[in-house]
């Protein structure tokens, strides 16, 4: 891999040596070095492991991806918000080096070590509720749902599961039944696993319904087609990611909590997109006054390295056997290492107060387009996790045409950023939470520009 040398350096809100803090092209993308690592791509990677942006990356940090042809790009994905501290946070990295010097694996359900007790410990205080809570690590967000549900089914003695309209939850097989998106994510990967419903989701930029009424629509779904006596869990993400950064109305969640208390049925928030401080608190269910009884979390935990949790009511967690869980690189040493090393940071170095922020920059500044602009027919999300919707301004029908053309536009002008939605029709923005404001309002100049040249 070839790095570029520089001299420049700068400092993120948060801290920390990063790059040269600047959009900055010095070819069209992709570059001709990136063009020949893409081609190498082609050959040795299947297909079916696409890419959104024409580069081949070397570095990053701060609010800035450098590819291997000295092009700048304004990160505003964040690896689907797992880099959510910064890439190459210098917490992250020091505890990394430090721990890989002392060992890189044992496998905790053979040689169990402190690391992922601590990462658990801190898991059950962070997490919505005051109730006792135990933790298992795993890899993925996907690996984190299935044993969400694994466990569930274990303690209830029950097999149905109900996911939402919209709602994406993974790709292994159990997890694309749960996702509701076909392309690309489920088509002509099936048969998928059974006992798998789906209910309506409180979207109200499309169906007007307030959360109470939301909430007894989909609740009588369940009742009438599922039958709680039949279902072990219900999982749904507090914010919808891939789905398109749907907000439900308030009082949708509680409805839905309190209903799966009433009958016996575990609430499983599926955290892993909305977690660690990318809607301004530390998890998305706080904002809606939930307490979930199992919460899987992902992405943002580690700082880029593979980690994921589950984490819930200590009597369902112990519900599985002893061997039922767990994983052969579930917890890795140096995951866990990364993972307190961000926790640090989400905790001690202002990263919620900084979403909070990135949330107001973002939502003045989309809101300003919006009313400039009827083709953005909704702005929402919170904090650091907020997404456009493109319509049409006569019909309201989703413009998957023009999401993906101002995308385009925005990555060839050195500005990343990510289509989402069941139609296709949102962009989304999930910048590190070490992203400068000035790079931030250069990123939505991009993208106004790109806009109205649409």
């Amino acid at each position: 891999m070839t790095l570029i040398d520089s001299d420049a350096t700068g400092t993120t809100p948060t801290g920390g040596p990063t790059l040269a803090q600047e959009r900055r092209l010095v070819t069209s993308l992709p570059g001709p070095r990136s063009a020949e690592i893409l081609a190498r791509k082609a050959e040795a990677v299947p297909v079916g492991v696409a890419h959104t942006v024409p580069i081949a990356a070397v570095a990053a940090g701060g609010g800035v991806v450098l590819d291997a042809d000295g092009n700048s790009l304004i990160d505003l994905g964040s690896g689907i918000a797992v880099t959510t501290v910064g890439s190459a946070h210098p917490k992250v990295v020091a505890a990394v080096a430090a721990q890989a010097a002392q060992f890189t694996h044992t496998c905790f359900m053979i040689s169990p070590y402190e690391s992922y007790i601590e990462v658990a410990e801190a898991l059950n205080r962070l997490t919505p509720g005051t109730f006792a809570k135990k933790t298992a690590l795993f890899n993925s967000g996907s690996e984190a749902v299935e044993n969400a549900v694994k466990i569930a089914r274990k303690h209830t003695g029950r097999s149905a599961v109900v996911a939402f309209d919209h709602g994406y939850h993974g790709r292994t097989n159990l997890t694309m039944a749960l996702t509701a998106k076909s392309m690309p994510y489920k088509s002509g990967f099936g048969p998928f696993a059974p006992e798998v419903y789906r209910a309506p989701l409180s979207y109200p930029f499309r169906d007007g319904l307030s959360g109470a009424d939301a909430a007894a629509l989909a609740i009588t779904q369940i009742e009438k087609q599922v039958g709680a006596e039949n279902l072990a869990a219900v999982v749904i993400e507090p914010i919808q990611g891939e789905g398109g950064f749907i907000v439900p109305a308030d009082g949708f969640l509680p409805a839905i909590v309190e209903w799966c208390r009433a009958n016996g049925v575990v609430f499983i928030a599926d955290e892993v997109q909305s977690g660690f401080a990318r809607t301004g608190t530390m998890f998305a269910s706080e904002q809606f006054g939930i307490e979930p009884d199992l919460i899987t979390t992902a992405k943002g935990i580690a700082g880029g390295l593979p980690l994921a949790a589950v984490t819930g009511r200590a009597e369902i967690m112990d519900a599985a056997h002893a061997g039922g869980l767990g994983g052969t690189y579930g917890g890795n040493p140096i995951a866990c290492a990364a993972a307190l090393a961000a926790i640090d940071a989400f905790e001690n170095d202002g990263l919620i107060e900084r979403a909070q922020h990135i949330g107001s920059i973002l939502g003045d500044r989309l809101r300003a387009m919006q009313t400039d602009d009827p083709r953005i027919g909704d702005v929402r999300g919170r904090g650091a996790m907020t997404a456009i919707e493109f319509v049409d301004p006569e019909t309201n029908a989703p413009d998957a045409a023009l999401a993906g053309a101002v995308a385009r536009a925005c990555i060839q002008s050195g500005v990343i950023v990510l289509t989402c939605g069941t139609y296709g029709n949102v962009i989304r923005f999930l910048p590190p939470l070490s992203i400068g404001d000035d790079l931030l309002n250069e990123g939505l100049d991009v993208l106004a520009d790109a806009l109205a040249a649409a």
